[in-house]
Formats: structure tokens, C-alpha cells, sequence
């Protein structure tokens, strides 16, 4: 029979390593920080909405369009904040345990920073979309310099998510492969 040899770990290694493992609750206050920033998206969102209400008959399509994908932004964003703010907390701080609860994202079962940094260059380029389109609209007043830096941003934005794809699934792949699967893709 073997025999498990036991060591008894230096005291100040495991208070370190406690120290350490709790460090991760220094992000609650900055996840606290995103949903006050949260808070003052639902203002700015209001007030938008309440200026496109009020203002409904005497503004023409291309405003109201323009008006419309401001509010779509404000929208993204906000789905960006919250993406972050749940999906950050429960992979870097603590589970949040929700017990199947109905209202839980079908996302978060399987956060973990790979998919975040995903589905954030996603959220990002759907923002930088709105941006452009709304640049698109009103090119007549816009400068030349400024519609190309921000095509050239959202490019960058793409080959980014691109590349932080690729690099999962060869990460991915490389997992799968040294522990004798395969990948099924």
C-alpha cells in the first residue's frame, strides 16, 4: 500500500496564497463602478427618448434615424456593460449562484475569459457599426479624415475579433489534442 508523504506548507506561503486568492474581491467595487456607469446610460438613454418624443413632428427621418441609433448605441453599450459586469464577476470574483434561476443569460453557463474576450469584440464591433452607419448617414457633414480613421477603427476592431477567435480555437484544439480528443469542428 503507499503511503501518502504529507509536507506541511511554510505559514507565510499559505497567508501569501490567501492574500492572493483574495485580492480578486478588490474588483467588487469596480464591478459596483460599471453598474452606477449602467445607471447613467438609462438617464442618457431617457432623456434621448424624451427629446425624440417631443421632438417627433418637427424633425425629419434622417434626425430620427440618427436619434434612433443613438438610442441603439446607448442599448449596445449597456448590453456591453452588463456582459462585462456578470460575466467578469462570476469568472474573476466569486459564482453568483443563481440556482437555474429563470432570468439567468444562457451565456453564462459557460463564461469563462476566453468567451468574454469574444463576445466583448463582438459587442464592440455591433457599437462601432452603429457608429459608422451613423457616420454613413450624415457623410455630408462629416470629414473625410474622420469617416476614414473610423472605417480604419472598425477594421481593426474585425481583425481583432478575428484573430482572438483563431487564437481560442487553436487553443482549443491544442487542449483537446494533448488530453487524446478531438476536436469536432
Amino acid at each position: 500500500m503507499e503511503q501518502k508523504t504529507e509536507y506541511k506548507r511554510n505559514p507565510s506561503l499559505q497567508i501569501m496564497s490567501q492574500l492572493i486568492f483574495w485580492s480578486r474581491w478588490l474588483q467588487a467595487p469596480l464591478y459596483l463602478g460599471l453598474i452606477l456607469a449602467q445607471g447613467v446610460y438609462v438617464y442618457h438613454f431617457m432623456v434621448e427618448l424624451s427629446h425624440l418624443v417631443h421632438e417627433a413632428t418637427s424633425i425629419g427621418e434622417t434626425e430620427i434615424m440618427l436619434i434612433v441609433l443613438g438610442l441603439i448605441d446607448v442599448v449596445m453599450i449597456a448590453n456591453l456593460l452588463i456582459m462585462v459586469i456578470i460575466g467578469g464577476y462570476e469568472t474573476f470574483v466569486s459564482r453568483l449562484n443563481l440556482r437555474e434561476h429563470p432570468d439567468q443569460p444562457e451565456w453564462l453557463s459557460h463564461v469563462n475569459a476566453a468567451t468574454m474576450k469574444i463576445k466583448l469584440s463582438m459587442a464592440l464591433i455591433g457599437i462601432s457599426s452603429i457608429h459608422l452607419l451613423k457616420t454613413f448617414i450624415n457623410a455630408d457633414k462629416m470629414q473625410e479624415s474622420t469617416i476614414m480613421w473610423q472605417v480604419l477603427i472598425h477594421i481593426t476592431f474585425l481583425l481583432s475579433a478575428i484573430a482572438i477567435a483563431y487564437t481560442d480555437r487553436l487553443m482549443t484544439k491544442t487542449f483537446l489534442d494533448t488530453h487524446g480528443k478531438t476536436a469536432n469542428t
